[in-house]
């Protein structure tokens, strides 16, 4: 009897302590109503919202197995001579960098198995970032207000990459030395400064003894750091902004619906880490990637064929392949267009052009309210459209990255192979986009289609002519409202200050700019067989919470037209 009452008092005066702690921290800090109201966040259930998740989770795999392998890694690139168990480099005279990833490899219990899951969560975690921002840029989840979370997602992708490359180049083998060559002949051709950021990054002459020692600490802590504090401001904003989520019946541009975090989204979360970590340790465990003992050390006077980098930086070793070698010589400079184009143009207009889209975009649609629904890729022609340009570009670049291998595997001379990619990465690009725009054009027209005939059924009729016809069922409420709640941005019309006298020839050139473009972007359009009165509904439902009691963006100057495409609610005839 003494123990339970002892027990009871125990119980007791914890349970007074933790509320004191509590009361004591609530009042400093939120921690009450910050729990509240995080328990409860609705997260939407939807398979691509899983995508940032999955990225997630391959970053803390990677921050677990590269800790791991820091206590075994030697970032020197003094010579020693290896004998360790690997017989066939018995004797060779190595660095300690690539000596101590072998002794990882062969000597190290568990040491492989580590080595490459952490490799195989470095292209999970690069390749989840890039399919998540697709799926972000596709759906327009980059508008108002989540251009700053955009940012931050380009940002995230930019320091992944670079993460990346510098884990790749610490082994100092042959494949990963070959690389940094490349990445020496790119800063040598910066114009003016190029010579001495060589210098300062290598420590002296190629190839130095600095880089490595040099690239370890970026590695393992000052990108990392980066990456954490990024996703924590990311989480943040997602948090704070809430999730958008796709059209359907109950969800609106002014609510949120979806699971709440704490228990439901918590338990899918938990066992999505898991699957996550198990993948890639059956990767690891079963599929080779980077076997440096194949390739053997570093020697700056030994390359090989067949050596290409990771698929993330594929494309930059394509690009200095098709890039003739042309060079100009100015005011006593020589100019290096081959690599100077292909490796620091050309990245460089890519990530300006992700950076800058969202405010593009809503600098020739004249959009100033919050969009809180995801765009249908077929509803956005010339925004879907740009993106599988640029994907083509992409694919035709990786590819060149392997033309040698190409020539080698078919026979045909390297230099063919060569000029059938440069004029396909000049020609399929713009096909890709004239193909995609069309394609999405069409699925809007088939959707209007199902909206006013309704969709085939499987019972047929002889008419009394003898012929014989398919019967159109209505399509179901939920089908009906996705194709119908939507937004159609209409075209701009040229300004009337565009056309006065008066104005200056830069304000003018920039209207007509803006006009031409929201023409381009939005001239081909399909807007759905709705009624007025069908549409004014559906605004309602696009509404933001900055939006006026007529349904237009508080401040802006939308036009009718210039609406929503948008629809009715499953149950109006209209649709």
């Amino acid at each position: 009897m003494q123990p339970k009452k002892t027990r009871a008092r125990a119980a007791r005066r914890l349970g007074r302590a933790a509320g004191r702690t509590v009361s004591y921290a609530d009042a400093r800090l939120p921690v009450l109503e910050a729990a509240r109201t995080g328990l409860r966040k609705a997260f939407p259930d939807h398979w691509s919202f899983l995508l940032g998740e999955i990225a997630l989770y391959s970053l803390v795999v990677l921050l677990l197995t590269g800790t791991w392998l820091t206590l075994f890694f030697n970032p020197s690139l003094g010579h020693t001579t290896y004998t360790g168990s690997y017989a066939p480099l018995s004797g060779v005279r190595v660095s300690e960098a690539y000596a101590s990833t072998l002794r990882i490899t062969f000597d190290v219990r568990g040491g492989l198995l580590i080595r490459q899951i952490h490799h195989w969560a470095a292209l999970v975690f690069v390749s989840a970032i890039a399919v998540h921002l697709l799926r972000v840029y596709l759906t327009g989840a980059f508008r108002r207000p989540r251009e700053l979370n955009w940012a931050v997602g380009v940002t995230m992708f930019v320091l992944a990459l670079l993460e990346g490359f510098a884990g790749y180049s610490l082994p100092d083998d042959l494949l990963s030395g070959t690389g940094l060559r490349t990445a020496q002949g790119i800063v040598l051709s910066l114009p003016v400064v190029g010579t001495y950021a060589s210098f300062l990054v290598f420590g002296g002459e190629y190839p130095g003894h600095d880089i490595v020692p040099r690239l370890y600490p970026v590695h393992i802590l000052l990108v990392p750091g980066l990456l954490l504090g990024l996703v924590t401001l990311h989480l943040l904003l997602v948090v704070h902004l809430k999730h958008t989520q796709w059209a359907v019946p109950g969800r609106t541009g002014a609510n949120a619906v979806g699971q709440p975090f704490h228990p439901r989204y918590t338990a899918k979360s938990a066992g999505l880490f898991f699957m996550v970590a198990g993948v890639l340790a059956a990767l690891g465990a079963l599929a080779q990637i980077n076997p440096v003992w194949n390739y053997g050390p570093y020697s700056p006077d030994v390359d090989s064929t067949d050596a290409q980098p990771d698929w993330y930086v594929g494309f930059l070793e394509g690009a200095l392949r098709l890039m003739p070698g042309i060079e100009t010589r100015l005011w006593g400079h020589t100019l290096s267009w081959n690599p100077l184009v292909p490796a620091v143009i050309l990245p460089g207009l890519l990530f300006t052009g992700l950076y800058a889209y969202p405010f593009f975009e809503r600098w020739i649609t004249g959009e100033r309210g919050e969009r809180h629904l995801c765009d249908r890729p077929r509803h956005r022609p010339a925004r879907t459209a740009l993106a599988v340009a640029v994907l083509t570009a992409y694919a035709v670049l990786l590819v060149a990255g392997a033309q040698d291998v190409f020539a080698y595997v078919t026979g045909v001379p390297v230099q063919g192979i060569t000029w059938t990619l440069r004029v396909a990465v000049l020609v399929l690009p713009p096909a890709a986009f004239w193909v995609t725009r069309r394609l999405c054009l069409a699925l809007q027209v088939r959707d209007n289609e199902l909206l006013t005939e309704g969709e085939e059924s499987d019972e047929v009729y002889q008419s009394a002519d003898g012929g014989f016809h398919g019967v159109h069922a209505p399509l179901p409420p939920g089908k009906r409202y996705v194709r119908a709640v939507y937004e159609l941005p209409a075209p701009r019309p040229l300004p009337a200050v565009a056309r006065w006298p008066g104005t200056p020839w830069r304000l003018r050139a920039v209207a007509r700019l803006r006009t031409a473009l929201s023409h381009w972007y939005y001239g081909d359009r399909q807007p759905p067989p709705l009624s007025p009165a069908t549409r004014h509904a559906v605004a309602a439902v696009l509404a933001g919470p900055d939006v006026g009691p007529d349904g237009r963006d508080a401040g802006s100057a939308a036009r009718p037209d210039a609406g929503p495409g948008g629809g009715a609610p499953p149950q109006s005839s209209d649709a």
